[in-house]
């Protein structure tokens, strides 16, 4: 319940003031509540407070970049062993732009 409250408050605050205002209040609430469990995010919350706030004004997330690094630490587990740099490059082409680009054209697409 208090994670749902959290996100509302900067889903739907366009101002960074506004955001840091609401934040806050949320905050009080949680440590109002005495719930301990919640003590190593307050500290992160406080430290990232204002960056958090920038998030509120432009809405913009690092998903994709996140989502980008996490395929390469996968790749780089998987192929673990390939000195061959060519081949490396092969494996990363095929990962990020999938199987239809090498794929015949009289296979099915599922």
């Amino acid at each position: 319940m208090l994670h749902r409250s959290l996100l509302s408050c900067v889903d739907t605050t366009r101002s960074k003031a506004a955001g840091i205002r609401r934040i806050t209040a949320w905050r009080r609430n949680v440590g109002a509540s005495g719930l301990a469990c919640f003590a190593p995010f307050l500290k992160l919350l406080d430290t990232w407070l204002d960056r958090i706030a920038n998030y509120v004004r432009h809405h913009q997330c690092s998903g994709f970049v996140e989502g980008l690094n996490n395929k390469l630490k996968v790749l780089k587990r998987r192929c673990y062993g390939i000195y061959n740099l060519r081949h490396l490059f092969q494996r990363i082409t095929l990962d990020q732009e999938g199987y239809h680009r090498f794929r015949p054209a009289s296979t099915p697409t599922y």
